[in-house]
């Protein structure tokens, strides 16, 4: 299970168990949730959380806080049908996180939901959509031209992003949002942490296509180009995102006006700022707004394997993400006014 940052542990027997379990005929594409999974798991301790351990949909890696705990699930659902997952027989293995090189001054506490990152306005929702309609949306883009950039391709819909001025060219029209998206728009009217906001529609669809190691560099998304919400659709594979708030900075510093420079993420000195980290696996729907849209700058490493605490993650092959927003007509009046074009223009 390499693929995921896992492997098996040398020998074999009860010594050589671990907290992490690997566990074929359970996931996703057998209608079964990793939220689902979770909860039938935590009936023999702390389940710290699941992810996919391949890209088949019937494999997972359970990843229990003790031994112990993996240790009796082990014991009472391998190779058995289990009541507590739609009578599934389940096979299992013990599972250990696969050594890597990692820069030791490049860590932070990862998060695996809205409320470990405790960021106001950043809103996570896992499994937004199902396994079969994951795969119906990375056909329907790849059935359509890319735009390649330096290091991944894009698409663009209803409006086109401006790399070169980070904007938007609000008089060019592309057309309405494909119809392979009109299910993910109805299900974003209804997402957690709009409050009275629901009424606004997005207008713009940037698809990317992330290479495995590519990612982004720490950036804001131009206040003046798009309004408040901004969602975030994670496909075919994980990655961690990182938000960061500088003690000091503005909109245009260098950290925030590059998508791709390498270079100038490499300068961005983490001391100088307040770092938090969310871990976004497939399926799942992010959205900024508020103060986690305007005031910090969100940051995908550029890393072939991510750490989650003591845990590896290998990234896949690709990762597709479907970011929505809405083109702001007139200026932008937040509360941010160090990080906002608009006002500090005026």
């Amino acid at each position: 299970m390499s693929k995921n940052g896992f492997t098996r542990p040398k020998g074999t027997g009860e010594s050589n168990s671990s907290p992490n379990l690997y566990v074929a005929n359970c996931g996703p594409a057998v209608g079964l949730t990793h939220d689902a999974i979770k909860s039938a798991f935590q009936i023999f301790g702390e389940v710290i959380g699941v992810q996919s351990a391949d890209d088949s949909g019937v494999r997972v890696i359970v990843c229990f806080a003790e031994d112990t705990a993996a240790q009796a699930a082990f014991q009472a659902w391998n190779e058995k049908s289990c009541p507590n997952l739609a009578g599934r027989v389940l096979h299992m293995r013990y599972s250990v996180p696969r050594p890597q090189k990692v820069n030791s001054n490049d860590s932070v506490v990862v998060s695996h939901s809205e409320r470990e990152l405790g960021i106001p306005g950043i809103h996570l929702m896992h499994e937004f959509i199902t396994l079969e309609e994951e795969k119906e949306l990375l056909k329907a883009v790849d059935e359509r031209p890319w735009k390649s950039l330096a290091k991944r391709r894009v698409q663009h819909y209803g409006y086109e992003f401006l790399y070169e001025i980070r904007n938007v060219d609000s008089k060019q029209f592309l057309g309405e949002l494909p119809s392979f998206v009109s299910h993910i728009l109805q299900k974003i009217v209804s997402f957690p942490g709009l409050g009275d906001t629901s009424s606004k529609l997005v207008d713009q669809l940037t698809v990317n296509e992330y290479p495995c190691g590519v990612g982004l560099s720490p950036h804001i998304d131009t206040h003046s180009a798009f309004d408040d919400l901004i969602f975030s659709l994670s496909l075919a594979g994980s990655c961690i995102m990182e938000f960061r708030q500088y003690t000091e900075g503005s909109w245009n510093s260098p950290a925030s006006s590059v998508v791709d420079a390498e270079e100038l993420t490499k300068s961005a000195k983490p001391s100088n700022c307040t770092r938090k980290a969310v871990f976004l696996p497939p399926r799942s729907m992010l959205l900024m707004s508020g103060e986690g849209r305007y005031a910090w700058h969100h940051y995908i490493p550029h890393h072939k394997v991510d750490m989650i605490g003591d845990r590896s993650v290998r990234r896949g092959s690709r990762r597709v993400s479907f970011t929505f927003r809405k083109v702001r007509k007139g200026p932008c009046q937040c509360n941010y006014r160090q990080f906002c074009d608009s006002q500090l223009e005026s």
